[in-house]
């Protein structure tokens, strides 16, 4: 078991179910631990060297650019419509990110 691959896609499907909870329980905690959470993730895929690295990688990138800027606007500008807009979006990009992290499984050449 590569224990490298069970970790970064823990922490991807981890953004992904905290990032769904902020949308159900919409307050600014909730919100700064899908960020953090998801800022982990991408820390995680800056090392991953594998089929779809660069893709993985961009859709990480990109949830962290819905979560963090929605974590601003609700603390700033007390806007909670266009932070769950955002939060929509990074949901999006991080089923995307598990969608590739199936493929490269798919892919993977490893035998059990």
């Amino acid at each position: 078991m590569d224990w490298g691959k069970v970790i970064y896609t823990f922490f991807t499907l981890m953004s992904l179910t905290t990032t769904a909870g902020f949308l159900y329980e919409q307050n600014a905690v909730t919100l700064f631990i899908a960020a953090s959470i998801n800022v982990v993730s991408t820390l995680l895929k800056i090392g991953v060297k594998n089929i779809l690295a660069a893709e993985l990688f961009a859709s990480s990138l990109v949830a962290d650019l819905h979560l963090i800027p929605a974590f601003l606007f609700v603390q700033l500008e007390y806007n909670l419509k266009l932070a769950i807009a955002l939060a929509i979006g990074a949901v999006v990009a991080n089923i995307f990110s598990m969608a590739l992290v199936l493929v490269e499984a798919a892919k993977s050449k490893e035998e059990f």
